[in-house]
């Protein structure tokens, strides 16, 4: 008979490793992202529609 409880543990752990896998990922990444510089941003006008007034 397949031993259920091991089966079980070893599933759940895995999902808590690639939880915490993916946790980490998404810090870094906030981390990254907070720490680059602001991007210039620059309205450019549409060619074909005259410009606003």
């Amino acid at each position: 008979m397949p031993d259920y409880q091991k089966m079980y543990l070893t599933m759940f752990q895995a999902s808590e490793e690639a939880i915490n896998l993916l946790i980490r990922a998404q810090r870094e990444c906030e981390e990254l992202f907070m720490s680059s510089p602001e991007p210039e941003i620059e309205v450019l006008e549409h060619k074909n529609r005259p410009a606003s007034k």
